[in-house]
């Protein structure tokens, strides 16, 4: 997963206070008229009704919420070569392979939170938390401890999702709320396990909403709070003041790595998605746009005659992709899909993502001026033209890599956002020919030796015959590197 330099994944507290207004200062009184005014215009004063009136706590929601938040502890071993040296392909022309160590085990520990969504076991957590993990426990708030299995990691919405054996005992659980309700304001409480000292529980309030530049997943759409958050928090719940699941600590803005009030949650609706697909028994196949597009500023709002910046303006639209068959044009401007404005294109992915494959989209769009709504029939990204993945070998700089067609289904699992046509590198494998030459996962080969690759046919044709000289030309995100190599 890639984050941003100063969004920090969570592996303080703020109270709120009270505030007395006086009206009193210094060589000041009140005229008998203002006093009078004032006395007229005061709510009526009631007597507290309940302890927790008198003492404003929230408590009871804690004591309802907090069983449901779990601690969770992933373990991995990991193992290294006793000299990295060993690995660079110059030192073993003249060692070779027997001198390249043995290897050593090490163990990496994490710990992090979750939330019970269902009663038989059935909790939600962060995709970076149990990463790579060899063995998760879960321990509850009673302190009983649980090995967990993990049913879905979605690294795109750092989700998880894991599953633990209660024996057909029936668990506390948080509901999931509507993260549409959520206004910016709005009480919430963070609950988790920050640094590992034990449960904690902190309050702040909805910051802000659709924050789309995180960096922290592909479906860049979070709350902000500025509740406490540290590490050891990720994967803990945000709840609302009627007890419901607001959405998943994820991650915090920080220079030192602790907490300055600005942390972010994966919403409610998205945690919803992910446990529906791992319910139903299937793979979570979010709904294809087939399209992309591009914010609009103040200077492309003046020149398509908009009152203000919003909306995703579409620049590039795949003809076999539901957006286009819908009769989406290249020039509108997507300014809402069922009714929910984007401002964005992660925002118009997000919404996208939340709707169920087979079903219909409502897209407002403005064209030539004119705002105007089309149905979208969602679809799965297609497995068209077929992956032909491949791993290659031999004398030839691209040796140790393994390469697909790109298609919209593939672009979608590795998180690929160019063009759908082409040949990517999908692994390279250690201790390569490729890896010395800097080949990396992501890497798009355009040219070899001047020919056009457009399909991993035409580069296994082209590597097969021996040449005295290699001239690459590899896209890798916007840009087009280019490398000669002697045969």
């Amino acid at each position: 997963m890639k984050l941003a330099p100063l969004f920090r994944p969570m592996a303080g507290r703020r109270v709120l206070s009270r505030v007395a207004y006086a009206a009193v200062a210094a060589g000041l009184a009140l005229s008998p008229l203002a006093a009078s005014a004032q006395t007229q215009q005061a709510a009526p004063q009631q007597v507290p009704q309940s302890r927790e009136q008198i003492t404003l706590s929230y408590a009871p929601l804690v004591k309802r919420a907090a069983p449901a938040v779990v601690n969770i502890y992933s373990r991995r071993v990991v193992k290294q070569r006793a000299s990295p040296f060993m690995e660079d392909p110059f030192f073993r022309q003249f060692f070779g392979d027997a001198f390249r160590g043995v290897p050593r085990e090490r163990v990496e520990s994490s710990l992090g939170s979750g939330v019970i969504v269902r009663p038989d076991g059935l909790i939600v957590t962060n995709d970076h938390v149990i990463k790579d993990a060899d063995q998760i426990t879960v321990v509850l708030a009673d302190r009983r401890e649980f090995p967990a299995k993990v049913m879905s990691a979605d690294e795109k919405v750092d989700l998880a999702v894991l599953r633990i054996d209660t024996k057909g005992e029936k668990l506390p659980t948080l509901d999931l709320g509507d993260s549409d309700t959520i206004q910016v304001g709005d009480l919430v409480l963070a609950i988790g396990n920050p640094f590992g000292v034990g449960q904690t529980v902190t309050s702040g309030i909805v910051s802000a909403l659709a924050r789309t530049g995180v960096g922290v997943s592909d479906f860049n759409f979070f709350i902000q709070t500025d509740a406490a958050i540290n590490p050891g928090n990720s994967g803990g719940a945000l709840i609302t003041m009627d007890g419901k699941l607001a959405g998943i600590n994820s991650a915090i803005y920080s220079r030192s790595g602790g907490s300055v009030g600005i942390g972010f949650a994966i919403p409610a609706d998205m945690v919803r998605s992910v446990v529906t697909a791992v319910e139903s028994g299937g793979k979570l196949v979010r709904p294809w746009m087939g399209a992309s597009g591009q914010p609009v500023t103040q200077e492309l709002a003046t020149n398509l005659g908009l009152p203000r910046p919003q909306g995703v303006l579409i620049n590039q639209l795949n003809p076999k992709g539901p957006l286009e068959q819908a009769g989406v044009k290249v020039g509108d401007v997507v300014t809402a899909v069922n009714g929910h404005l984007v401002d964005d294109p992660e925002s118009l992915r997000y919404r996208i993502a939340l709707l169920p494959v087979g079903g219909t989209a409502t897209l407002t769009l403005v064209r030539k001026g004119a705002e105007t709504k089309l149905p979208v029939k969602l679809m799965g990204p297609p497995e068209d033209p077929p992956r032909d993945e491949a791993t290659l070998q031999g004398r030839q700089p691209f040796a140790g890599t393994t390469v697909a067609n790109i298609n919209p289904a593939l672009a979608e699992e590795v998180g690929y956002a160019g063009t759908s046509d082409g040949v990517i590198v999908l692994k390279v494998q250690p201790g390569t020919t490729a890896q010395a030459l800097g080949f990396q996962p992501g890497d798009v080969v355009v040219k070899v030796n001047g020919q056009p690759i457009t399909r991993v046919a035409d580069l296994k044709r082209v590597v097969d015959q021996p040449q005295r000289r290699w001239d690459l030309a590899v896209r890798r995100g916007d840009q087009v590197l280019t490398l000669s190599v002697g045969g």
